[in-house]
């Protein structure tokens, strides 16, 4: 699809047919099985300080915590019992992260069953990214939030879309299942920038998608700012299921943020899965990057177990199936058009 009939689709007066035509799609690639990837949110230290995220490290209010490898590998088991295909492994961006360790906890997590790994660890180097490759991680999540590089410079100070997507590329090269994303109605993004968004996000060799809207968090620059559109962020999600039939994308926890059955919602505009918070009761809170994320305080089986009824209830399966792209999209070259910052 072309720019023009992105926007198109965005402003259109309704999307009725857009979600319906979404959700076809998906259910002709995936049926009625939601899969479901368990999220061990392990530190919130972070070195960063994107505009939009209570994790920055100028957030001096927030209370950092950063769990052990036993309580790391304890709520990956209790996602492996929960019924989950994948464990993520999630992080702010430590200064120095400790890669051995790491390496470690994939070991001994891939012992628990035929599951697949996620890392969501941010930025690093080759060597990095290689050596969890090889110790048995399956896949890295690394969104780029938005493509365009005045924006993306604004709200991620220090950082360029030329720097990020060159680390996307390189996963890809790696051999994970690679995956990225971007926010939908961040302060300064237009119509026009977000259909160049997703253009250019559908143009890459991913097996994972991801796109949320923007939440204001309180302790951040754009405290002041208003809250990304629903509507908008369902209306992305249709789209980015039209362009990529094959693509694993949630429905994200921001969209329960800003509504009660948001997440069915996402699936209802051809999302296939989704990624509950497995992280400790005492510390899951912490990971606080908008407000509503990780903010019941029930023990986790408890919400997973709803948010399993809830999927059941829409019409859904929630599979315990690994959940890998029935398409792998392979090599980095021939993305069009990648901008430069």
């Amino acid at each position: 699809m072309q720019p023009s009939e992105i926007r198109d689709a965005l402003l259109a007066p309704q999307a009725d047919a857009l979600f319906a035509e979404a959700r076809t799609l998906r259910d002709s690639v995936f049926g009625r099985e939601v899969f479901q990837r368990g999220v061990v949110e392990f530190t919130n230290h972070c070195r960063k300080n994107c505009h939009y995220c209570g994790l920055r490290n100028a957030n001096t209010a927030l209370q950092r915590f950063r769990l052990d490898a036993d309580a790391i590998l304890q709520a990956a088991r209790t996602a492996v019992e929960l019924g989950m295909g994948t464990v993520v492994l999630q992080s702010g961006e430590e200064e120095t992260i400790a890669i051995r360790p790491i390496g470690y906890l994939i070991g001994q997590i891939k012992q628990m069953g035929a599951i697949s790994i996620t890392l969501s660890l941010g930025d690093h180097d080759e060597d990095a990214y290689r050596y969890w490759h090889d110790c048995g991680a399956d896949r890295y999540l690394l969104k780029m939030e938005t493509f365009n590089p005045e924006l993306h410079a604004r709200l991620r100070p220090g950082q360029s879309v030329r720097e990020r997507l060159n680390r996307v590329e390189m996963l890809c090269r790696i051999g994970y299942e690679t995956g990225s994303g971007i926010i939908t109605g961040l302060p300064g993004m237009t119509t026009d920038i977000l259909a160049e968004d997703l253009r250019l996000l559908s143009g890459l060799p991913l097996d994972m998608i991801a796109v949320g809207p923007f939440i204001p968090h309180p302790q951040t620059p754009l405290k002041e700012a208003a809250p990304g559109l629903m509507e908008e962020s369902l209306r992305a999600t249709a789209l980015l299921r039209l362009m990529n039939p094959a693509a694993n994308i949630p429905a994200t926890s921001a969209l329960d943020a800003l509504s009660a059955h948001g997440r069915e919602q996402g699936l209802n505009a051809g999302a296939n899965v989704v990624m509950p918070s497995v992280t400790p009761e005492p510390v899951r809170a912490g990971y606080n990057i908008y407000p509503g994320k990780n903010a019941a305080p029930e023990p986790v089986r408890l919400i997973v177990g709803r948010l399993q009824q809830r999927l059941r209830d829409a019409g859904y399966e929630p599979s315990s199936s690994r959940g890998e792209s029935p398409v792998r999209k392979t090599g980095c070259a021939g993305t069009a058009d990648n901008p430069n910052s």
